[in-house]
């Protein structure tokens, strides 16, 4: 046998990068220097200089990495795929890729673009900080992480992102206009307005950036402003399908026959989907206001539709919610966990259907002295469906969370609802509203974790109720509302579980019932105020003369006093109701009850 040195196995530069970064460093330039758009070799240098301490021109490592990819042709051919809509095949060729190069940050952030896109939002904040940790100076990965947060509406969090992608690219007017949208949510209108402000001025011509503009200035009550804003973007681009309905949106907007016109041309024209379920709904307003019912419910019919196509709604999944809800929350249990949860009194939920009154009896209590109006609040969903899925995953409501929950975690659940909401508290006012309208379905929830909180049931004739969320558009969500069927069933589930409430939890949830408050408002206003503890206020009579911001589909109507235009809004379109009608049963003569 033949005696000498050991023979050594020449060692990877990956391992390298681990034991010897400096000798990493010499022989990656070395590489660089005969291929410089070799990304797998740029980002392990980045590695080598970070173990070094070198964070900056480890950072410029990283981003040749991604320069370099993007040169890339299967990257290229995964960006096409995605332009294309095609996204089954780009998620193929992004696991290839991610499978041989686990670290190309670029390929990770489009894979992370694409859980957004299908809806996983939880999956795509996952993949960007993955991203983020391997590359900290990827800006568009940052900016990619803003935008879903503002999605998954944490808000307070997407702002303090696009700090750090403005302090770094303090131009782009994308993630200005995101940063200005983000502060609209979170109550810093002025800032909003004023960063809108500048972006409009220095790109005249950008038509989302004109509409987004238009939106805030309707939000505070700027309508004449806001409206011009809308116009400007439809000049620039006449077939942007939300402007239309941003105006028909406003309800105090007449269109002329010219705008009907370029709304049918827009709609001739081929248009994009988003664009063409717009142009449905705005046409439908349109139609409506000329007292045309069949054309009118004919656009209203065919956007529904198309919005139907995309969202896939169960309707039997809020019923077996509500089933589950009264099997769970019975006398024995609610006295079983009866103040358990935080004590604190300062919240007030108004909840219902949408467009069953709840802006209009917020903007009456945020009149009051001693009352501060917010805005549709995300956190009491986000929580309990949170605390369902930790307790047994996605076929888990909250219900069953509930179920099983050691009575501490409720004080804790109303201690964090507190916290969370608490940048939306502007003053000092004792008391706060959450007017999230499909909070209904987590009222026992609430009532567990927040039992000295105020609930207000706002209630509208179902007929009337139900026909105004058909004719209208939401911005998202609000999934049960694009069927006449499904609607039906979604306030048959909410009327169903508000009476079990009202014998679970006898005189804790105060009912206005919408047409009373019509007929008499004073008497239903001081019965409002009586049950949250309040001395009446002239003010909340003058609700309309309140300058706050009003953020929902209501904004223009709750800045005029109280009026029945919106009362029989139905009854020209019956002949076309028969799945409502069937769906609702007798609740048009009962739900008053």
């Amino acid at each position: 046998m033949a005696s000498g040195a050991p023979t050594t196995k020449p060692v990877s530069i990956a391992a390298l990068v681990e034991s010897d970064p400096v000798a990493a460093v010499e022989r990656l330039h070395a590489a660089l220097t005969r291929d410089p758009g070799n990304a797998p070799a740029h980002r392990l240098m980045g590695r080598a200089l970070r173990k070094l301490g070198d964070v900056e021109a480890a950072e410029a490592a990283e981003l040749a990495a991604i320069r370099a990819t993007t040169q890339d042709p299967q990257m290229i051919g995964i960006a096409v795929a995605l332009a294309d809509g095609k996204l089954g095949e780009a998620e193929t060729m992004l696991r290839q890729r991610l499978s041989q190069q686990p670290t190309d940050v670029a390929a990770i952030r489009l894979m992370a673009e694409l859980a957004a896109r299908i809806g996983r939002l939880g999956d795509s904040e996952k993949l960007l900080r993955r991203a983020l940790e391997l590359a900290p100076g990827f800006t568009a990965a940052r900016a990619n992480l803003a935008n879903v947060l503002y999605k998954q509406s944490r808000y307070e969090e997407a702002a303090k992102v696009l700090d750090e992608v403005l302090e770094r690219d303090p131009a782009s007017p994308g993630n200005r206009n995101l940063m200005a949208a983000t502060l609209g949510r979170i109550g810093d209108y002025d800032e909003a307005l004023k960063l809108y402000g500048e972006l409009t001025e220095t790109f005249p011509d950008h038509a989302k950036l004109q509409m987004s503009y238009g939106h805030m200035l309707k939000t505070v009550g700027r309508q004449e402003e806001g409206v011009a804003a809308y116009r400007r973007a439809l000049a620039v681009q006449s077939d942007l399908g939300e402007v239309w309905w941003s105006l028909a949106n406003l309800k105090t907007v007449s269109f002329s026959d010219e705008d009907v016109a370029a709304m049918e041309a827009a709609l001739a024209g081929e248009p994009a989907h988003e664009d063409a379920l717009h142009l449905h709904f705005a046409l439908g307003k349109a139609y409506a206001d000329r007292r045309q019912a069949e054309p009118s419910f004919k656009h209203y019919e065919r956007g529904n539709a198309l919005r139907s196509e995309e969202l896939g709604y169960d309707p039997q999944a809020i019923t077996d919610q509500v089933d589950r809800m009264i099997a769970v929350l019975t006398p024995e249990f609610i006295a079983a966990n009866k103040g358990v949860g935080d004590p604190t009194p300062d919240p007030v939920f108004i909840l219902g259907l949408p467009r069953a009154g709840s802006t209009l009896l917020e903007q009456i209590l945020a009149s009051h002295s001693q009352v501060e109006g917010t805005m549709e609040l995300p956190d009491i969903p986000a929580m309990a469906m949170r605390e369902a899925k930790k307790s047994g995953g996605e076929l888990r409501d909250w219900p069953d969370a509930v179920a099983e929950m050691p009575s501490e975690r409720f004080a804790e659940l109303g201690a964090e609802f507190l916290e969370r909401t608490r940048v939306q508290r502007k003053t000092g006012k004792p008391f706060y509203i959450d007017k999230l309208p499909n909070n209904w379905s987590y009222a026992g929830f609430i009532h567990l974790i927040l039992p000295n909180a105020k609930i207000v049931d706002a209630r509208r004739h179902p007929l009337d109720c139900c026909f105004s969320n058909f004719r209208q558009h939401f911005a998202k969500g609000q999934g049960f509302s694009y069927s006449l069927d499904h609607i039906g069933r979604y306030y048959a589930d909410y009327i169903r579980a508000m009476d079990h409430y009202d014998a679970v939890l006898p005189a804790r949830i105060h009912k206005v019932i919408h047409e009373q408050l019509l007929d008499d408002p004073e008497a239903e206003v001081r019965a409002l105020l009586a049950y949250l503890g309040l001395p009446f206020e002239d003010a909340c009579m003058e609700f309309h003369r309140n300058e706050r911001a009003v953020r929902t589909a209501s904004s223009e109507q709750v800045r005029r006093p109280i009026n029945r235009d919106g009362v029989g809004q139905w009854e020209p379109y019956r002949a076309w109701l028969g799945p409502l009608e069937t769906a609702l049963g007798d609740l048009p003569q009962t739900y008053a009850r």
